[in-house]
């Protein structure tokens, strides 16, 4: 019951330590921001600078909120970090429901914001002409799969060298991913994200894959990481050669014998 209860995290609902309120704020206003920057920039009809837009936006979001909720801003990144035990499940939850209203949110004021005539151009994700469902769910799976893999490498608490870098890693990874999806699938990557321009513009075609493939992906990630890959350990001390441990002995006795000089 006790290791239920920590996996579930329900004392984290009274816990007034745990910071419940401050990190769902961070999540919303981290995928807020992904959506209004991140598909502000599809109007540029630059793969390049899309990519770099929602790369840049979410390592600055992370450096910006991380200290609070760990800067997920993508349901993918917080189921995978609830399925290696990293996140207790209510918490993953939470931060999935804040992740959605906060891209809704993002794009509603993207939209708000932009003249009719860029409407068609406001981030909507959808498959290229000529890509099936199942071609996307797969495009899905990767931009996913790596990016989560990237981000339980980055966040590797036995890796303290990377955590001032962890930002930029992980939006290069986001990065990367876009340029090879937007042209494919629009580069979903982000269940949230693919989400808000959704429900703003009132367009679900083939949405189920948008949240199928990354979340399923991003569990791979984060599985392959803990379990294959293996998280990074301690280094280990060197084995101490036949001639370090004579020198050692050597100085011990020099060292013995002066203390028995001075005693007499």
């Amino acid at each position: 019951m006790v290791d239920l209860k920590s996996a579930l995290g329900a004392n984290e609902l009274t816990d007034t330590k745990a910071g419940l309120p401050r990190a769902f704020l961070a999540e919303f206003l981290g995928t807020m921001l992904l959506n209004f920057f991140g598909c502000g920039s599809v109007v540029t009809g630059s793969v390049v600078a899309i990519s770099l837009a929602f790369g840049l936006t979410v390592a600055t979001v992370i450096q910006g909120i991380g200290h609070v909720s760990g800067g997920h801003v993508n349901p993918a990144v917080t189921f995978g970090l609830i399925v290696v035990g990293k996140v207790p499940i209510i918490r993953g939850i939470l931060y999935v429901v804040a992740q959605c209203v906060g891209a809704i949110a993002g794009s509603a004021i993207l939209r708000a914001l932009s003249p009719e005539t860029m409407e068609t151009v406001l981030g909507v994700v959808k498959l290229s002409e000529g890509i099936t469902p199942v071609q996307g769910f797969g495009v899905e799976f990767l931009l996913a799969f790596i990016l989560v893999l990237v981000v339980c490498g980055a966040c590797d608490a036995a890796k303290p060298d990377s955590k001032g870098v962890a930002p930029l890693i992980i939006g290069l990874a986001v990065t990367v991913g876009h340029i090879v999806g937007v042209q494919r699938t629009g580069a979903g990557m982000n269940p949230a994200r693919s989400l808000g321009s959704a429900v703003v513009m009132n367009s679900f075609h083939d949405h189920w894959l948008y949240w199928v493939g990354p979340i399923l992906g991003g569990i791979a990630g984060a599985l392959v990481y803990v379990h294959a890959v293996g998280p990074a350990k301690e280094p280990e001390m060197p084995a101490k050669t036949y001639a370090s441990v004579a020198t050692e002995e050597k100085e011990l006795q020099t060292l013995s014998g002066k203390r028995n000089i001075s005693h007499a």
